[in-house]
């Protein structure tokens, strides 16, 4: 386990404790397992009640709210997730995080990046690791809505372009977000990119990540016929040659190269102002422990927990068939009183 600094001492799920049940060996099973089969919030499921956004440009972005029981005492802080590639709001961590929300009496906004809350997008655009400048207007949005505190989480995807919104806003992020958290983000995508497109990997993740994106990509390309080359697109069988066929395209790269490049958070962590923890487990299938950040790599507001178990976006605990809480347990509890 490596930190920069103690985590909270009042967090009894501390991921610096962190330890794999035995049942579930190895990083693979332990994302898997955790994604589909794991128990994902306590009691009832969390309700959420959705509100449409109207973005600058003229598209939408959905948003689901925790429903808050009636009579409750207001919120003393507001957490906002950002989902991972193709994940939503219905993901098995964003149930995760808000059942975590529901029971520290939080108020909880889980926004769908374009595309992803089961409606096409409406702009010649999508969504990508690097696109900051989102999540900068969905979090003022919420900022002007909402009297608790905001506090922000980022799963894969969206723990890199949350940690990119704080790199690019600085000092001014403190006023939007008292403090954020990362995880299993991959701050190194070039490294995350060649990672998944490699063998066992390329077989199962990269091609059920392609499931989803081409469909959609198609779709798109019905709404602005000739926004990119068709026949590029259904030839890729990699994530690098669908973000050269799609993704770089469309949001102003020059090729997959160039994106994972400038949209990587890791190259420009030291300029982050605000607490941030960045939770990575070093056998990710996704993440390679090489590509993690050291200690010398971030400013002295980043906290870095990297337990040696865990998957990707798992860390699964209990008996069998176990649960995904520790993980949002203990980033809640550091985000309630970050170090």
């Amino acid at each position: 386990m490596r930190s920069t600094r103690p985590p909270p001492c009042t967090d009894p799920q501390n991921l610096e404790r962190y330890r794999a049940p035995g049942w579930l060996p190895g990083g693979h099973l332990q994302t898997i397992w955790s994604a589909k089969l794991a128990r994902r919030y306590i009691g009832a499921p969390p309700r959420l009640w959705r509100e449409r956004l109207t973005a600058p440009d003229g598209d939408f972005i959905d948003v689901d709210h925790l429903v808050r029981e009636a009579g409750a005492p207001p919120p003393r802080q507001h957490l906002v997730l950002f989902h991972g590639l193709e994940g939503s709001s219905a993901s098995a961590y964003a149930l995760a995080f808000a059942s975590a929300a529901r029971a520290r009496g939080w108020a909880c906004s889980l926004p769908n990046f374009r595309g992803c809350s089961g409606q096409p997008n409406l702009a010649p655009r999508a969504y990508h690791s690097g696109d900051w400048p989102e999540v900068d207007w969905i979090l003022g949005k919420l900022r002007a809505q909402h009297v608790a505190p905001l506090v922000a989480a980022g799963v894969s995807l969206g723990g890199n372009v949350l940690l990119r919104w704080a790199e690019e806003t600085g000092e001014a992020a403190a006023p939007v977000v008292r403090a954020l958290a990362a995880v299993c983000a991959p701050v190194d995508l070039t490294a995350s990119g060649l990672a998944i497109d490699h063998g066992l990997n390329r077989i199962v993740y990269a091609h059920m990540f392609l499931a989803t994106m081409k469909p959609k990509a198609l779709i798109k390309l019905q709404q602005y016929p000739g926004l990119f080359d068709r026949e590029r697109l259904l030839a890729a069988h990699t994530l690098a040659e669908f973000d050269d066929a799609f993704t770089a395209p469309l949001h102003g790269f020059r090729d997959a190269a160039d994106y994972w490049r400038r949209a990587s958070a890791k190259p420009h962590l030291r300029r982050i102002r605000i607490p941030a923890l960045l939770a990575n487990a070093r056998n990710d299938p996704f993440v390679p422990a090489r590509s993690l950040p050291s200690p010398a790599d971030v400013s002295d507001r980043v906290t870095l927990w990297q337990p040696a178990a865990g998957g990707h976006v798992g860390f699964a605990q209990g008996r069998f068939p176990g649960s995904v809480l520790a993980m949002p347990d203990a980033v809640c509890d550091w985000l309630a009183a970050p170090c």
